[in-house]
């Protein structure tokens, strides 16, 4: 469009910056700093980090990509550029550390850890936590030639589009199994060695992240992780990619691909009586791996399995993070019946409540003798996510109160103040872990440092854009607003301006922007969602009404201004898609 029919709006009312404004830019400046000394200390000049490199569940190559987590969103907020620098050098570093790194005990990786520049086989409940800050490159960089590449091949590996990789059925519309990547799928049972990794002392040396003493723990902990074979709802991370894709690419056939995979798992819950299978044979039957059951296999409905250090049983269902496969069919096309299913399974979950003790206890688990592991507490898993993308007030009741989800809704006004408090006391407890880390590169795991990577931005992604925050699963960012800086020609919020999602409902948004630097004009670009995907039909200021009817709209600042704008939108209207809103 024309510069000259570009809308545009100029906030001129002088305001004294409120406490959430100024607490919002600090915390931005403050965790960037912490990052630079975490990456300075943690990462060598190659980009390698500092620790023994492993395979495994417990300390492998994902745990070293999630040292990095969050540093990618971080600068589409408005962080500064040598965040993205640092992650980048990350990012290729890893990439080289973990090819070369080879396993000598376990056959998967003996060869390298690594082939193509993906994890040779492994399951998505790890590969979404070594992708998470990959997928969200894009919003940042989305005309890297590099980072277009890398994103082609990683969908192509669940497209069959390489030979040595023949992860998906196209015909049963599976992915063979949930161990998969770049070597292909794993056709056997799993072994605990698999999991766990090579033999390692640990006694005096290492401190594992789930508590075991010595390799043999590691081992027992795994034992029970052997039913890999078949579908399973962990890969529809996978979907991501193809996501990633098509919103880099345009091309038709990472759309057809996505759409395809997750139909036939609305299908395989419309199959089972309105419950995800947590397993589907290599014939495309569910529980065609598992005895029929379909409640079994790893992750699954039935996964209780027991500690090896106390005898104790766990619960370890894991199989929750497919929903973001379904939000990324949403994404995709704007079709709400996407989430339908995962709505409805909330409910017929919970219809098998019984009574105890005058109680209501409901069911998470579900096993050779039926549901157990009945609590006080509704099954919920996924219901904050349903109602964010329904906006259907009904939702809200799905799952447990939410502070966040109290705010957008005009309740709680002091959850921003104190929700950004927080998060300073936490990035300043994992600055003094920091300083306090005595541990050397031999004695170190890749996971140890996960816990304090400062780069703190949940809390900045529900209050800046509206969003929700997209963790470690490997999701792509689900958000109302984005906002971009047209005269630096960058992804995030110019300096000095602050920006607060007041108030969200399925029609409708309430942002309040500050510009709190009293000498400079700024100008931005606010966008509707994080891909374009959401079409905004006008922006109110006061009595002034502006239409808008695109994806974006140009916002001037005067200095030391600020004021409250209501967005009209049509959510999920536009294909979603990573290019910058330069006009």
């Amino acid at each position: 469009m024309p510069a000259s029919r570009v809308p545009k709006l100029r906030i001129t009312k002088k305001t004294v910056p409120p406490e959430w404004a100024l607490l919002e830019l600090t915390l931005l400046k403050t965790q960037s700093d912490a990052c630079r000394n975490f990456f300075d200390r943690y990462f060598d000049d190659q980009g390698y980090l500092n620790c023994i490199p492993r395979w495994g569940g417990n300390d492998g190559p994902d745990d070293a990509a999630e040292n990095f987590l969050n540093w990618t969103i971080l600068h589409a907020l408005g962080g500064p550029d040598d965040i993205l620098d640092m992650y980048t050098t990350a990012w290729e570093g890893h990439l080289r550390q973990y090819t070369e790194a080879k396993t000598t005990s376990v056959p998967l990786a003996t060869d390298g850890m690594y082939y193509r520049e993906f994890p040779v086989m492994f399951d998505w409940f790890h590969h979404g936590e070594w992708l998470s800050a990959f997928v969200l490159q894009g919003l940042s960089t989305p005309y890297d030639s590099t980072y277009i590449d890398r994103s082609r091949r990683y969908a192509g590996l669940y497209m069959n589009e390489d030979p040595l990789a023949p992860n998906y059925d196209p015909d049963k519309k599976i992915i063979k199994s949930m161990f998969n990547g770049s070597r292909g799928p794993l056709l056997r049972k799993a072994t605990a060695l698999d999991w766990a990794g090579d033999p390692i002392e640990l006694e005096g040396r290492f401190k594992p992240g789930h508590g075991e003493r010595t390799f043999q723990e590691m081992l027992a902990h795994f034992k029970d992780y052997q039913d890999v074979v078949g579908d399973h709802p962990l890969n529809l991370g996978a979907t991501t990619l193809a996501f990633n894709a098509y919103a880099l690419t345009g091309e038709s056939k990472y759309f057809d691909w996505l759409v395809e995979y997750v139909d036939a798992w609305v299908d395989r819950i419309n199959q089972n009586n309105g419950i995800i299978p947590t397993n589907i044979g290599l014939d495309g039957s569910i529980g065609g791996e598992c005895d029929g059951k379909w409640y079994g296999g790893t992750y699954g409905w039935s996964f209780t399995v027991q500690v090896p250090q106390t005898g104790e049983m766990a619960h370890r269902p894991s199989f929750g993070r497919g929903l973001f496969g379904f939000g990324n069919a949403l994404l995709l096309t704007g079709n709400q019946q996407y989430i339908s299913p995962w709505r409805n399974m909330l409910d017929q979950v919970n219809s098998n409540a019984i009574e105890k003790a005058g109680l209501k206890q409901y069911p998470h688990m579900y096993g050779d003798d039926g549901w157990y592991d009945f609590t006080d507490q509704r099954y919920s898993e996924g219901s904050h996510e349903i109602y964010y993308w329904s906006m259907d007030p009904k939702d809200i009741k799905l799952g447990p109160e939410n502070r966040w989800e109290s705010y957008i809704n005009g309740e709680d006004p002091e959850y921003p103040v104190d929700a950004l408090r927080n998060d300073f006391n936490n990035l300043r407890k994992k600055v003094q872990s920091i300083n306090l880390d005595s541990a050397t590169p031999d004695t170190r795991m890749s996971d140890d440092l996960n816990l304090i990577n400062p780069a703190t931005t949940d809390t900045l992604t529900q209050l800046m854009l509206g969003g929700l925050a997209p963790g470690r699963q490997g999701s792509p960012l689900h958000c109302r607003v984005r906002y971009f800086d047209p005269e630096n020609r960058r992804a995030g919020l110019p300096e000095g301006v602050a920006a607060l999602v007041e108030r969200i409902s399925a029609d409708q948004t309430t942002l309040l922007l500050v510009n709190t630097d009293h000498v400079k004009q700024r100008q931005l670009i606010i966008q509707g969602g994080a891909y374009g995907e959401h079409n905004i039909l006008s922006v109110a200021m006061g009595d002034e009404k502006l239409p808008v009817n695109q994806s974006s709209f140009i916002v001037s600042l005067a200095p030391g201004s600020g004021d409250r704008l209501i967005l009209d939108m049509e959510r999920y209207a536009n294909r979603p898609s990573f290019s910058f809103p330069w006009i």
